[in-house]
């Protein structure tokens, strides 16, 4: 490849904040659609080696090695979770939920070399043969800029209503 082709290196913190907004807001409706249309193994391969995927129970500000955590993955645990959502077995799928994400109040909070520290509001519409249920959680990201896309490092979903019972979350939150 000719290297004046090559593409640059995206230097985040020399982005402005219009733009960086813009490529974090797109990476996030990517996310959001994928989960929706069941894309597991397009979502799985958003997420690097060292990430974590984390839902909190009961509060917050827990700390998931010490407290219980409705779900706390790492790499390996996304990827078996993701098999498992594959097999069309898991009962609570059977069928698969109807799903759609509203994302909002996108907000960069911070630039660390190549990864971006995000906030976002979302709303889960969820439909089965349970019935229907909204999901509402205050999301924070934390985004590696890699070979120019974003990838997850981690993913924090604090749903609302985390200290009541959460009887069957058995999607890709």
């Amino acid at each position: 490849m000719d290297p004046m082709l090559a593409e640059k290196p995206v230097d985040l913190a020399a982005l402005s904040p219009v733009d960086l907004h813009h490529r974090v807001a797109q990476f996030l409706y990517l996310e959001a659609r994928l989960q929706d249309t069941h894309a597991y193994d397009a979502w799985e391969q958003l997420w690097e080696d060292d990430a974590i995927y984390w839902v909190p129970a009961n509060g917050h500000d827990t700390d998931p090695e010490r407290q219980m955590s409705i779900l706390y993955d790492n790499r390996s645990r996304i990827k078996v979770r993701v098999e498992q959502l594959k097999t069309g077995r898991r009962h609570t799928q059977t069928p698969r939920s109807e799903l759609a994400r509203l994302i909002s109040n996108i907000e960069v909070v911070g630039v660390e070399g190549a990864e971006v520290s995000v906030r976002a509001n979302v709303l889960i519409y969820e439909d089965n043969l349970r019935g229907e249920t909204i999901w509402a959680a205050r999301n924070e990201y934390r985004l590696r800029l890699v070979g120019g896309a974003f990838r997850l490092v981690r993913k924090k979903i604090g749903l609302v209503n985390n200290a009541r019972p959460v009887f069957t979350l058995s999607f890709l939150v």
